[in-house]
């Protein structure tokens, strides 16, 4: 069973396990009936009230900030929960009078690596532990320095639990990059083995076109030559032979022009390794098949504005679907790309989107994009399947 969990679902469960056990101390608070007393009136039983509350709280939203850990981009939202996982810690260890909050404080150190930067982080799980300090010298009656070394002691135990989520969050973002890198192997090596089968096919006609063509031409032209220099039997046999090599020349000339015509490269093999096994996002692709192009270089910058796509949406659109098409038209390739991510009010092409602009203005093609706010993003491409197409009229697919 461990072995189908990924580094962050591990982390998600050791912590919420030990979430759990500092629930045990409810067992202390039942089999003490001498603790309800120590405190006048019903101040014990409000104390542990407001204890379990922070103490639920805490495990509802340790529960939900980690339940797609490591698959979305941090938020304002994940931000909030984080100070909101740190105050319940810290009342935690308010409300019990004791130190387990600090544990908690530990449980939450795993967290800030995948949530923050590291700097950030480690300000912020030193400022956790040095809160609960008064506990520790006000409550249980620590000198004050030897409250401030047991605060650092829980830093140290913090940081170790920091450090292995830090070098878990590094090897998952490893895997996905070696998952990335495959899946573009995989699919550049499949345009690769279209374009060499392209090539060799164009050699082969042209092989047979050049040395095959021109003899059977010349034979043809000899035997007609033989036909009027002779006569009888013998013409009537060199005229069959004359017969025979125009037929044969024929089948040559449709033998090259069939595999000039089956020479296109079949783009929907390259495309579809790019969208298998991405984590969290389910790409649905629409690809024409075959979906023929004459061009290599032509072919090969589609696949790369699709690895773009697909990069954007994983790392900055925060979306859950795409959904990406691309149909031959009226002798151009058009590609649409849509995701349900968050959109924007007013778009910052970065490198990546004005990479693709460029390629496809180098080849002819076009790039328009659409998108507004909590509206996703939208993608419309066009580029000419060949040489021979100068423009493609409009950019929608």
């Amino acid at each position: 069973m461990l072995g189908r969990l990924n580094h962050s679902r591990m982390l998600r469960y050791a912590g919420l396990f030990t979430w759990a056990m500092v629930g045990c101390w409810l067992l202390n608070v039942w089999l003490d009936p001498n603790y309800l007393q120590i405190v006048p009136g019903d101040g014990a039983a409000l104390r542990i009230v407001r204890w379990l509350a922070v103490y639920l709280v805490f495990g509802a939203v340790y529960w939900w900030i980690t339940r797609s850990l490591g698959q979305r981009r941090p938020g304002v939202v994940d931000h909030a929960l984080l100070l909101v996982l740190t105050g319940c810690a810290i009342g935690v260890s308010y409300y019990s009078d004791t130190g387990l909050g600090s544990i908690l404080l530990m449980v939450l150190a795993g967290l800030l690596p995948w949530l923050l930067p590291v700097r950030v982080g480690v300000a912020w799980m030193i400022a956790g532990n040095i809160a609960i300090v008064p506990v520790y010298s006000g409550v249980l009656e620590y000198p004050l320095v030897l409250a401030l070394i047991q605060s650092l002691v829980y830093v140290g135990f913090s940081s170790l639990v920091f450090v292995t989520a830090l070098v878990a969050m590094q090897q998952a973002q490893a895997r996905e990059e070696q998952r990335r890198l495959n899946a573009e192997l995989r699919a550049t090596r499949a345009l690769l083995g279209e374009s060499v089968r392209v090539n060799e096919r164009t050699r082969i006609s042209r092989e047979l076109h050049d040395l095959l063509g021109h003899h059977l031409t010349a034979l043809s032209l000899n035997l007609e030559v033989a036909g009027h220099l002779s006569e009888g039997r013998v013409k009537e046999h060199v005229q069959q032979a004359h017969t025979l090599a125009r037929l044969l020349l024929t089948d040559v000339r449709e033998a090259v022009s069939q595999l000039r015509e089956g020479g296109a490269i079949d783009l929907s093999a390259a495309l579809k390794p790019l969208a298998e096994n991405v984590p969290a996002l389910d790409i649905h692709m629409d690809i024409e098949s075959p979906l023929t192009m004459d061009d290599p270089e032509r072919a090969h910058v589609l696949l790369r504005c699709t690895q773009e796509i697909i990069t954007n949406a994983v790392r900055h659109s925060g979306a859950r679907n795409l959904w990406i098409s691309a149909q031959r038209r009226d002798g151009c390739i058009a590609m649409s790309a849509r995701d349900d991510g968050r959109g924007a009010d007013q778009l910052t092409a970065g490198n990546g989107l004005r990479g693709m602009r460029e390629r496809l203005l180098q080849q002819g093609g076009e790039l328009t994009i659409d998108t507004r706010p909590d509206a996703g993003f939208c993608l419309h491409l066009v580029l000419p399947a060949s040489a021979a197409v100068v423009t493609c009229e409009g950019a929608t697919p």
